[in-house]
């Protein structure tokens, strides 16, 4: 059985991979030297850098553009899915300096998750806590078993645009409007335990939503939004 994705057999999508990539890195760097980015909490993350600690970077998939801005090039490695959609935001991201562990929940997901764990140990990973399709906002496990296997503390973090598109897609995806203002929150590191059982897992995630939406309501608060 032929286990490649769809688009690698087919020309057309192949191309419309490339015409994607190709068009949307220029538009992103063009866009993010227009954005005023204002930071709040960077302090977690200059302390765990300066003591060379390992962490997983967390936050809603429907914030990643502005936050994949703000932590380019400093070696984060992130999973992406093999198909359509996952190769082009992976090239993407390779060009804003970031690495790809590729897999997904229902491919790969094994070989994906075990490159993270030798990743997250080398340094750093991003993960969007609800992603790749949802529920918004709704934590799943992936995150907080890395952050158990590895010893690595979860670094929340979140980011609202004063001015910004949203599109109507599951995420209700965020994209800046040129010359607008972003307000990105840094949270405390969250250390988890090795060995968690899957209640408490579950209850992690709870946990982390909660942090999560102090961060969201908090950095609307800066951006003069309604939370």
């Amino acid at each position: 059985m032929n286990d490649e994705p769809g688009w690698r057999q087919s020309r057309l999508r192949r191309f419309q991979i490339a015409a994607i990539a190709g068009i949307g890195y220029p538009l992103i760097e063009l866009l993010s030297l227009t954005l005023r980015l204002r930071v709040e909490g960077r302090e977690h993350l200059d302390a765990l850098t300066a003591a060379g600690q390992p962490h997983i970077v967390a936050f809603w998939h429907g914030r990643i553009l502005p936050l994949s801005l703000y932590f380019r090039g400093r070696g984060i490695v992130v999973i992406t899915s093999e198909n359509f959609d996952g190769e082009w935001i992976a090239r993407i991201i390779g060009r804003l300096g970031y690495g790809t562990a590729r897999g997904s929940s229902s491919r790969n997901a094994r070989a994906a998750t075990l490159q993270l764990v030798k990743d997250v140990r080398a340094g750093r990973s991003a993960f969007t806590l609800d992603g790749p399709r949802g529920p918004a906002r709704v934590a799943k496990p992936g995150a907080v078993w890395l952050a158990g296997a590895t010893g690595a503390p979860l670094l929340p973090c979140h980011a609202e645009c004063e001015r910004s598109w949203e599109l109507r897609s599951w995420d209700r995806t965020q994209i800046p409007r040129p010359f607008s203002r972003v307000h990105a929150v840094i949270g405390a590191p969250i250390a988890l335990p090795r060995g968690m059982s899957d209640e408490a897992q579950a209850e992690a995630c709870r946990d982390l939503e909660a942090v999560l939406e102090t961060l969201r309501r908090r950095a609307c608060e800066l951006a003069s939004l309604e939370a």
